[in-house]
């Protein structure tokens, strides 16, 4: 029973990877940041991208299904989330289309506000990251910081019509 269960997860996991090949490689983190210092470094768990707006739509390619600790980077021109034991996300912030508060995404439910969630166009893929401060007060200095890099984004997504 349970080879069959674990079977049948496999099935499905394989089923949304195939979904999903519209989606492109994640980009490599150039190099001009190897060395350089972030303006603000804090550190949390990466919890998931999904399709923006779509908070139970996991994406399982590129690693971006698997939670991990993580920091959270801010450069004046990009945010990369360097994770544990997965390719580093690396998003310029004229990318990024919403930064705001939530309770939840994919696989993780918490409090009111306490997930900060990234809207960014990844390839013409519109995705939310979720990233999960690992101290409350960090979650105002994250938000008010990806503002300031990215003031075209938004408090929250667009209205779906």
């Amino acid at each position: 029973m349970v080879v069959a269960i674990t079977g049948l997860i496999a099935l499905g996991w394989n089923n949304r990877k195939k979904r999903q090949s519209d989606i492109a490689p994640l980009a490599e983190v150039p190099p001009k940041y190897d060395d350089a210092p972030a303006e603000v470094g804090i550190p949390g768990t990466y919890v998931v991208t999904t399709r923006m707006g779509d908070w139970l739509d996991r994406i399982a390619v590129h690693t971006l299904g698997a939670k991990s600790p993580a920091q959270a980077l801010i450069f004046d021109d990009a945010l990369i989330i360097a994770r544990d034991g997965a390719q580093d996300i690396y998003i310029p912030s004229s990318e990024i289309s919403v930064v705001r508060l939530d309770s939840g995404m994919s696989g993780k439910f918490v409090e009111k506000d306490g997930l900060v969630v990234i809207s960014w166009q990844h390839h013409g893929v519109d995705l939310d990251t979720g990233f999960r401060t690992q101290f409350a007060e960090d979650k105002r200095i994250l938000v008010e910081r990806l503002q300031l890099i990215a003031p075209q984004a938004h408090h929250e997504l667009p209205v779906q019509s």
